[in-house]
């Protein structure tokens, strides 16, 4: 997911049905009160399901022209709102402010998109312009100076709470953008941040088109699945070409059994975009350092986190050392483990590497889990893996999707589907809540990560919520490793979330809105389901027999998902630390790559490579910039979040009612810590996190017997 400023924020995947439907009003307070003295800005643009996808789709010059149209009603909104007579009505003001950034809002969702994920160069270069002019209006409505005193005169007695939250975070956001500063130093701020945009899509481009080749021969390829070799046969001079794609990279790095065509590999994954990212990260992290220290912060570490739940960078800091520090223990026992095997057939090791890590926990989990991650992969089918998770999904939140047929799409492997309530939504049951397209298998120039992107942000009464899902899956009946299948689950939280919190009286507050560091916790809570042994069952059926996965192979492989768990956490806060310490000191004073190095030899458990540039290929840096520690901070979150359900039941009715209500479909409505209260009753603490750090710590000696299974691998 990608970090954006407050009026031009990611909001996650969305689903919608067939025929527009008529969208659920809106709550009584939004209703506008006339202003005479004003001509009041045209109504908001609604587009019906799937006109914003058909943009997408192309030609560029139709995204172009939608991007300046969207500048152009934002303008017009908000010089409305400032000719307004003093006092102004709060209604009104609010919902032209709102109008006015929503429109700009998702025609940066969809220029994002475009350039994210458009096979057409003219459609990828059109999102990136868009993207640009957006981000450089944003700067300017929030260096405004006449709109925040608008804004921030208004009497909001009598609003409800999400619109007090709102206010407040916008203001906020305000001041941040330098609104009360002087004339110079604005300019200096928005020269600032046009570079930052600009230097940002300039990373990102290098690693889209980064992808490398790497050459085998058939006899390297020891140790892969059968499926897999038969899908990669050699070409015509012997060689097998494999990319460092994920379908091909993480089986390879798994199965493989030769110690240097897995160093070929790894060494050619982590010098993607290299050099040419090195020169542009440094001048990126020049240039927010520059813009945090213009606006009186120490560094963009503190700038960046100041909105977040954390709330500062030395709390992010600490908040690594903690948890590197409860991981500790438990990795060095896991790596003690390794290397041990390691030495079976390699007396004279030292140290575990990073290539060769994968391969020989999956020889750990094989002999003492008696548990092969190759005898699982014929349960993992794409299709029924995918089938899985809208079932799975839609039982837990009362929803079902429909598969929408001749859709315009930007690609033809991408799926739509609309969403539809059940009958636990009331008067909303059975109509339409969004649409979701999930754009799944890796391709050129395609975002080579997975991600959910905004298409269109929902509002009660006028609009539903609409986004899209990118991912590098194996195609329709190819195999998955288990990880995918969980990368699968981890994404479609965020759609969901998108989707449920797009019925918002204000589209500002509408679908994935919280502080940063939240917007994780309920995609790593649904996958939570995809662990359960019967939720498992249901769609992890052998490709060919349609026969659902052993009860023995579940246990085998949730015992087995367990070791490796401390190094996980592990690496985790090494890329948390990489992402943060970037970012907390002046750049101007560090050499990247030496830099990098220091940090992996103080926080990863495997040394560096020298000739390797891993940070030019990790694009957290730009999307997220010093705040990776996110994906931990939500793990603590979701772990206590799930006590609701271990305790209630997987698909308790009541326990899945009050989760979507309280942490879902609030939106962006109230603070996190809030909606985790309302839910919990109480507020949220380390307790149920720390408690899943310690099980199954020490396995072996419980290690299920029995035939060979499936092995799990963490993929981010």
């Amino acid at each position: 997911m990608r970090l954006a400023p407050a009026l031009v924020a990611l909001s996650l995947v969305a689903c919608a049905s067939g025929p527009v439907p008529t969208a659920p009003a809106a709550p009584p307070p939004a209703a506008k009160t006339a202003v005479p003295s004003v001509q009041a800005p045209p109504p908001l643009k609604e587009l019906a399901l799937g006109e914003a996808a058909v943009r997408i789709s192309g030609p560029a010059s139709e995204l172009t022209a939608a991007c300046k149209d969207a500048v152009v009603r934002a303008h017009t909104g908000l010089d409305a709102l400032k000719a307004l007579p003093a006092p102004r009505d709060t209604v009104t003001t609010l919902s032209w402010y709102d109008d006015a950034t929503a429109v700009i809002n998702d025609l940066d969702f969809q220029a994002e998109l475009a350039r994210q994920s458009s096979p057409n160069a003219e459609m990828r270069k059109a999102g990136e312009d868009c993207d640009r002019e957006i981000q450089a209006l944003t700067t300017a409505i929030y260096q405004d100076r006449a709109v925040y005193d608008a804004l921030s005169s208004l009497d909001l007695t009598g609003q409800d709470a999400s619109t007090a939250w709102w206010m407040k975070r916008d203001l906020r956001e305000f001041r941040r953008a330098g609104v009360d500063r002087d004339d110079a130093t604005r300019e200096k701020v928005r020269a600032l941040n046009d570079e930052v945009v600009a230097i940002g899509q300039e990373f990102d481009r290098n690693i889209l088109k980064g992808t490398r080749r790497v050459t085998f021969t058939p006899a390297e390829l020891a140790g892969l699945p059968a499926d897999f070799r038969k899908a990669h046969a050699p070409g015509p001079d012997g060689l097998v070409t494999l990319t460092t794609d994920y379908p091909d990279y993480h089986p390879f790095m798994a199965y493989a059994r030769s110690s240097k065509a897995r160093e070929k590999f790894s060494r050619a994954y982590n010098t993607r975009a290299s050099p040419e990212n090195i020169e542009v990260l440094s001048r990126l992290l020049a240039k927010r350092w520059e813009l945090a220290t213009t606006l009186g912060y120490t560094s963009w570490a503190d700038y960046v986190t100041e909105n977040k739940m954390i709330g500062t960078g030395r709390a992010a800091s600490e908040f690594i050392e903690r948890i590197t520090a409860a991981s500790t223990e438990r990795s060095a026992k896991e790596l003690a483990r390794v290397l041990a095997r390691e030495r079976k057939d390699i007396p004279s090791t030292k140290q575990v590497l990073s290539w060769d890590y994968g391969y020989y926990s999956d020889r750990v989990k094989i002999e003492q889990y008696r548990f092969d991650a190759k005898a699982a992969r014929p349960y993992f089918e794409f299709d029924r893996v995918l089938q899985g998770v809208l079932d799975v999904s839609g039982r837990l939140f009362d929803l079902s999707y429909r598969p929408v047929t001749g859709a315009t799409v930007w690609d033809k492997e991408v799926q739509v589907y609309d969403v539809i309530a059940g009958s636990s939504f009331g008067d909303r049951a059975g109509q339409t809540l969004g649409r979701i397209y999930v754009d799944l298998h890796p391709r050129e120039n395609k975002f080579k990560h997975a991600a959910q992107y905004g298409v269109i942000s929902g509002q009660a009464g006028h609009r539903l919520p609409e986004s899209a899902l990118l991912c590098n899956l194996p195609r329709s009946g190819e195999l998955m490793e288990y990880d995918d299948v969980r990368t699968l689950f981890h994404e479609f939280g965020h759609l969901v979330h998108h989707i449920l919190g797009g019925n918002t009286r204000w589209a500002a507050n509408s679908g994935v809105r919280n502080e940063w560091d939240f917007v994780e916790a309920p995609s790593q809570m649904l996958e939570e389901w995809m662990r359960d042994p019967g939720v498992l069952q249901t769609f992890a059926r052998e490709a060919k027999t349609g026969k659902p996965i052993p009860t023995k192979m579940v246990k085998q492989l949730r015992a087995a998902d367990e070791f490796g768990k401390g190094v996980d956490v592990r690496q985790q806060m090494f890329l948390a630390a990489t992402s943060l310490h970037f970012h907390d000191r002046d750049p101007a004073k560090i050499e990247l790559t030496p830099y990098f190095a220091d940090i992996q030899s103080r926080y990863s458990l495997f040394p560096y490579v020298p000739g390797t540039t891993f940070y030019t290929a990790f694009g957290h840096l730009n999307g997220y910039s010093a705040v990776y520690y996110t994906y931990m901070w939500s793990k603590v979150i979701a772990k206590d979040l799930f006590t609701a359900f271990k305790s209630a039941g997987m698909f308790d009715p009541a326990t899945a009612q009050r989760y979507r209500k309280d942490i879902l479909e609030p939106g962006g409505g109230k603070p996190a810590a809030e909606l985790v209260a309302d839910f919990l009753g109480r507020p949220y603490d380390f307790r149920a996190y720390e408690a899943w750090l310690r099980e199954g710590d020490s396995p072996v000696r419980n290690a299920p017997r029995g035939g060979p299974s499936a092995a799990a691998r963490t993929v981010r």
